[in-house]
């Protein structure tokens, strides 16, 4: 799951899996229940097809999402969703959300539930 061999702590471990600003958006996207691809880029707004496509491959190799494909005929349905361990980062980055909220979006942040 680690992309390295050493880390200094657990919050550098965790910020190796999340870095950056697209996955923690896609993860609380996945949040609500899993989603198409299109799906994601549209709950998505200013994510680029190739960054998301490759975040998501990211992701699915660390184990924070798994992706499941389905034959409707000869249409091919392919859906992520969150696994356990992705709800459970899910699940610790809530108070960071919540923190970003309260002390940086003020109401503004009020609307939204989850990270």
């Amino acid at each position: 799951m680690t992309r390295r061999d050493t880390y200094i702590c657990g919050i550098d471990a965790a910020i190796d899996v999340i870095g950056g600003k697209w996955k923690v958006l896609i993860l609380w996207a996945l949040d609500a229940g899993p989603c198409r691809f299109g799906e994601l880029k549209r709950g998505i707004p200013g994510v680029t097809e190739k960054v998301l496509a490759s975040h998501l491959r990211e992701l699915e190799a660390d184990r924070m999402v798994c992706r499941e494909e389905a034959f409707e005929g000869a249409v091919r349905r392919v859906t992520y969703a969150l696994t356990p361990l992705g709800v459970s980062l899910n699940e610790a980055l809530g108070p960071l959300g919540a923190w970003g909220r309260e002390h940086l979006l003020g109401d503004r942040g009020a609307h939204r539930d989850a990270i």
